[in-house]
């Protein structure tokens, strides 16, 4: 019936000898106990009721002064529905039952102060009967309870804590949502806490921005201190440069002056353009002019010597050109017939003619696809998805059902024909590099069961074996430190090995101008070097001979090493200063013979020795050129 309120406007505490009673004696006897009051009815005796005589003998002997009444055993006035049973105006005193009921339960003083009535102790309201009123000496009460109290009392009607005397006129109801005390001291202790929490956030806020400007100085010390690492690293990039460069230098010095004779100065390097013939050729060289083809857009090609047929990787001009095919007969009147590749592949980055099977071609494409090429059918009959994007690819000199295929990510994959689904095996790389040349290696030196490659990519040539224990290739030593590798030409029947570099640095313009160029410039070159190897085990090299050489300083150039009569291996390689196409004897490097080309760069270069005695060929910008061996004939 009554709701209780926890949160109040005003707060009278009651009287310091009733909490006292309260807290210390919670069962003392209660004066109204075993009484039952209805109206203003005397008892039996024609007496006033125990507990009015009680506060009256209390009066005077205390002068006025507080009774000890128990909280707990307080009377409290039944309800309407109580009242009906038992009479009005009936005293129930189930408060001092509900102590009697719930021994060792004591009230604490600060839990009952100014929330409940302190006659029927529910809590008062602010509607109703139990609406809240108040006495004039300031104590609280519930309207009908204190009503009904003063009304029992008769003419002797004090206030039931103070005993100080009052009327039912005396009683007013107090409107007020919410009664509560504020305590003065708490109010000062709160006023005290807010000051010192305002001081600790403006404190805080003076630490907070310190701390910015902290960090602010740190993340500006930590930029400088970036700066200066990243201005020592290009210093130690450059001291390094200037080291290369250095040794460079010495090493064309120490080329030149083995292979030539003479020892020029940093101010004379290059390589001479006169005719230096061997004694096996007559002075107009080993190789005569055949016949020029124009094949636009043309960067690889190979020769099928079997069927007398040239097979082009060509591209049509202009954006988003296709690519495809072409293949050439050798003989008059030279017919030609496009072949359309699988949608997808993309350009063709290696092409080569299968040496067992000559209708039979590999193709390595940009598509990440490996594909084998019918050149009877003109049709794809086998194609592989990879990894990543093809660079190179190589048939097996011992199996023909075996081939490789080089990526872009470093990395070399090993597959067999029988088996279309997938490679069979792969390894990594030393770097993620692209694999720019692959070529198979012949088993008469590697163990049985056992497969090398040898490959190159920009950090120079490595071997990979499969089929043993290895797990990743091995850099060849011997090449030593020449630069950049660009090409790689291997020659199967002599073991012979050419690798070409270019320097890893460009001259700076200052040293340019204190080294002028002796040979005419033509086309976009720079100085590097060929470094000729041979095979001297299954996991060893010799190193022959080094020379310089003008390279391309942008593209991957194609070259290579033709085995002709009398054992005389020749070196063909392109000058991308003169334009020429340049025969060199090995191991001296001599040149035998120089073929202006009508256009340059050269793209590739290759060599047939199984049609007719030899045929050299070689391609430029759109124009394909083919010499005959004349030496032979």
């Amino acid at each position: 019936m009554y709701c209780r309120l926890f949160s109040l406007s005003f707060l009278f505490l009651p009287s310091n000898s009733l909490l006292n009673g309260l807290i210390h004696n919670p069962k003392m006897s209660n004066p109204y106990s075993n009484v039952d009051i209805v109206g203003d009815q005397e008892s039996e005796d024609g007496t006033e009721p125990e507990a009015e005589e009680d506060e009256e003998d209390s009066e005077e002997e205390g002068g006025g002064g507080e009774e000890f009444i128990p909280v707990t055993e307080w009377p409290r006035f039944l309800s309407s529905k109580e009242g009906k049973k038992g009479g009005e105006g009936r005293v129930c005193l189930s408060a001092g039952e509900y102590g009697e009921n719930s021994q060792g339960n004591e009230w604490n003083r600060g839990d009952i102060e100014g929330l409940f009535c302190s006659i029927c102790m529910e809590a008062w309201t602010t509607t109703g009967d139990h609406h809240v009123c108040c006495l004039p000496c300031g104590h609280i009460y519930g309207f009908s309870c204190i009503h009904k109290w003063l009304q029992q009392r008769g003419t002797s009607r004090k206030c039931p804590q103070c005993n100080r005397k009052c009327t039912l006129k005396d009683v007013r109801k107090l409107f007020a949502s919410r009664v509560v005390a504020i305590d003065g001291e708490s109010q000062k202790r709160i006023r005290s806490l807010e000051a010192n929490s305002i001081s600790l956030e403006k404190t805080s806020a003076v630490l907070s921005k310190k701390e910015t400007e902290w960090q602010k100085r740190e993340a500006e010390w930590q930029k400088s201190e970036a700066e200066w690492q990243k201005r020592e690293a290009a210093l130690q990039q450059e001291v390094h440069q200037l080291k290369e460069k250095t040794k460079y230098l010495e090493h064309l010095i120490d080329v030149q002056s083995r292979t030539f004779g003479c020892a020029p100065s940093i101010r004379g390097l290059q390589v001479p353009l006169g005719h230096n013939l061997g004694s096996e050729f007559n002075e107009q060289g080993p190789f005569i002019f055949q016949k020029e083809l124009r094949v636009d857009g043309a960067r690889l090609f190979d020769v099928d010597a079997s069927s007398k047929n040239l097979l082009i990787a060509r591209r049509l001009q202009g954006l988003g050109g296709t690519h495809f095919l072409t293949k050439m007969s050798l003989v008059a009147p030279y017919e030609r017939e496009d072949i359309s590749l699988p949608f997808g592949t993309k350009a063709v980055r290696d092409l080569h003619i299968c040496p067992s099977d000559g209708s039979l071609a590999l193709l390595a494409s940009l598509g990440k696809k490996l594909s084998v090429l019918s050149t009877e059918s003109n049709n794809v009959i086998l194609a592989y998805d990879l990894p990543a994007a093809a660079w190179s690819c190589s048939w097996d000199l011992n199996s023909s059902h075996q081939i490789y295929a080089g990526l872009q990510n470093g990395s070399v994959l090993v597959f067999d024909m029988r088996q279309t689904a997938r490679h069979m095996d792969s390894m990594n790389g030393l770097t993620s590099n692209p694999v720019h040349t692959v070529h198979s290696l012949h088993n008469s030196t590697i163990p049985s069961g056992i497969t090398a490659i040898l490959s190159a990519s920009s950090v120079g040539i490595c071997q990979w074996s499969f089929g043993g224990s290895e797990e990743r290739p091995f850099l060849v030593s011997e090449t030593g430190n020449q630069g950049v590798c660009i090409s790689l030409a291997y020659c199967p029947n002599s073991d012979d090995i050419i690798a070409s570099y270019r320097p890893r640095i460009d001259f700076s313009n200052e040293m340019a101008s204190s080294q002028p160029l002796l040979t005419p410039v033509t086309g976009q070159g720079v100085q590097g070097s060929h470094v000729h190897l041979k095979r001297a085990g299954s996991n060893s090299y010799q190193k022959l001979g080094v020379t310089c050489a003008n390279v391309n300083d942008v593209r991957l150039p194609r070259f290579t090493i033709m085995n002709i009569e009398n054992h005389v291996c020749l070196f063909a390689s392109g000058d991308e200063l003169t334009g020429e196409l340049v025969l060199q004897k090995l191991p001296s490097f001599t040149v035998v013979q120089r073929v202006t080309l009508p256009k340059h760069p050269i793209h590739d270069v290759k060599y047939s020795h199984a049609f007719d005695g030899g045929l050299l060929g070689c391609l430029s910008e759109d124009i394909l050129q083919l010499f005959s061996n004349h030496a032979l004939k």
